[in-house]
């Protein structure tokens, strides 16, 4: 059976108008956030997980659309994006993500990336006896 992962992340579309995300990330507009979700989510997939994307908003239904996804599908790893993690004015966001992992994905292994790009080489941190992710 192949390994599940949810990567969970802001919407793109609102990052450009948020200006903690802007200000947290100059250089990333929504653009680059989806072109790198895709591609990343790509790899993984021809690498053999299957890779399912859960948007939230910055915290009026993210708890809940949160839930609803950790809900439906026993993962076996989740991987929390930077937007989250790094943005400060979204340090709640963060804990409320990693509480609730920690609920109902009590087994799966959180990995965190630093970029769009980049979240194969997280993966790779957790499951390196997958095929190569270069």
């Amino acid at each position: 059976m192949s390994p599940s992962m949810l990567t969970v992340g802001l919407d793109p579309a609102l990052v450009d108008d948020a200006a903690s995300s802007r200000a947290a990330f100059p250089e990333i507009d929504a653009e680059a956030v989806r072109a790198g979700v895709a591609a990343e989510r790509a790899r993984l997939e021809e690498r053999g997980f299957t890779v399912d994307v859960c948007l939230l908003d910055y915290g009026r239904t993210a708890e809940a659309v949160y839930r609803a996804a950790l809900s439906g599908k026993d993962y076996d790893i989740v991987m929390i994006g930077a937007g989250v993690r790094l943005d400060p004015a979204l340090t709640p966001l963060f804990e409320v993500l990693v509480d609730t992992t920690r609920e109902l994905a009590p087994g799966a292994k959180l990995c965190f990336n630093v970029s769009p790009t980049t979240t194969a080489e997280a993966v790779r941190r957790w499951w390196p006896e997958r095929k190569p992710l270069v």
